[in-house]
């Protein structure tokens, strides 16, 4: 909120605020609840509660016995007083979901793309499933946030390049509004798994962490301060680029379309793929490729890394090697930014658990001058749609409950 005079206007709606605020934390509280935790008067908390009635923003959500007198009545924060949407975009399909203002998530949907590479159409496509299967129409839906992959240009908010979504480029933020005709964000959607991670998981309210993601391609996060750090150009974090021993080094030009140079095919996922650099040592490739040498043979990569960290009498020298390999990549963000916290996610992270987590902090411990602690995601479900979806509650409350009176 922009400085202001403290008018008594602005110290309502602060108040109110801050009472919204309460109640989707801790609520259904009484009016004498609010009052305590507010530090507002008893006759303040009576006048709030009216106002927040008028605007259906609070309701009575039940009464609390005990005491002399009659009981004394419930509020909370009346759900459909705003939904979001908050999708996940990959390769093979749009995950919507759609969330009531308390965070309730009312729908969530998957659609496979069948071959169409519009995102304006497979959004839009997603975005009508999810509302129909929350029952709510899509006129409702006050704020859009989208998770891809790929660096996003934090000055334009667009899409600069997706490795592995081509269709996605400069021009498609400005038409997704277009037909949304609401308020529509592109976020990284590893920045969103550690929004995710912050809000509701392992660095739960923490400053400073890094986030390593392990999954269909390799992403990294870093929160410095309680903030994202996304860099000049929305690149920070392409550590899948980041050279390694072990591995060729990576060729930049992968980055500009379907060329031959610096690109392979993966086998496990049937699309693109870094040729060079720490990607290809720790992708879904050369992580399945490194549990058959060590006689670990499920059949996909996180598969296997759940087998090995579930037996480590027999998987124990595979987790071992991988440690190794995924500690290049923490080591280097450890050294430069001495984070604190690292958290793995993604699917190969989550799979491998502690035993995994473990001899990755060992390892760093071993050869940086710091050691951090090394946790697993703790994110219930989809990561990236529940970052999204936190995104989009954050725009919607500061829209909807600081719309002031009337």
């Amino acid at each position: 909120m922009a400085n202001r005079p403290g008018t008594p206007r602005l110290l309502r709606e602060l108040n109110d605020r801050a009472a919204l605020d309460l109640l989707l934390a801790q609520g259904p509280l009484t009016r004498a609840q609010i009052g305590e935790h507010t530090g507002l008067s008893k006759v303040t908390a009576s006048q709030l509660l009216s106002r927040l009635e008028e605007r259906g923003l609070v309701e009575v959500a039940g009464e609390q016995a005990g005491g002399r007198g009659p009981n004394a009545a419930l509020y909370a924060v009346v759900p459909s007083s705003a939904y979001v949407a908050g999708l996940e975009v990959g390769p093979n399909g749009v995950t919507a979901g759609v969330a009531d203002i308390t965070g309730g998530i009312s729908a969530q949907v998957t659609v496979d793309p069948n071959g169409a590479d519009d995102p304006v159409k497979l959004v839009h496509s997603a975005v009508v499933k999810a509302c129909r299967s929350a029952k709510v129409a899509v006129g409702r839906l006050s704020a859009f946030v989208i998770g891809t992959p790929g660096v996003v240009d934090p000055r334009s908010g667009d899409v600069q390049f997706a490795f592995d979504l081509p269709a996605w480029h400069e021009g498609v933020l400005a038409a997704l509004r277009t037909d949304l005709r609401r308020p529509v964000t592109i976020e990284n959607d590893v920045n969103l798994a550690a929004l995710a991670e912050r809000a509701y998981g392992a660095a739960r309210g923490a400053e400073d962490f890094a986030l390593v993601w392990l999954d269909r391609g390799i992403g990294l996060s870093v929160m410095l301060g309680g903030r994202l750090h996304r860099g000049r150009s929305g690149g920070a974090g392409e550590i899948g680029y980041l050279p390694v021993p072990g591995a060729p080094l990576p060729v930049g030009t992968a980055r500009r379309g379907p060329v031959a140079e610096g690109v392979t095919e993966s086998t496990s996922w049937g699309i693109p793929a870094l040729a060079g650099g720490y990607g290809s040592l720790v992708g879904a490739d050369a992580v399945r490729r490194l549990a058959h040498d060590h006689g670990i043979t499920g059949p996909t990569a996180a598969e296997c890394v759940a087998a090995a960290a579930a037996d480590e009498a027999r998987g124990g020298a595979f987790l071992d090697e991988l440690a190794d390999r995924i500690s290049y990549g923490v080591t280097s963000v450890n050294i430069v930014l001495d984070p604190g916290l690292v958290v793995l996610s993604g699917r190969l992270g989550r799979a491998g658990g502690r035993p995994l987590a473990t001899r990755i902090e060992q390892v760093v411990g071993r050869i940086s001058p710091t050691r951090p602690t090394v946790a697993v995601s703790e994110v219930g479900g989809d990561p990236v749609l529940r970052g999204a979806l936190h995104a989009a509650l954050e725009q919607a409350r500061d829209e909807v409950f600081s719309a002031g009176e009337g």
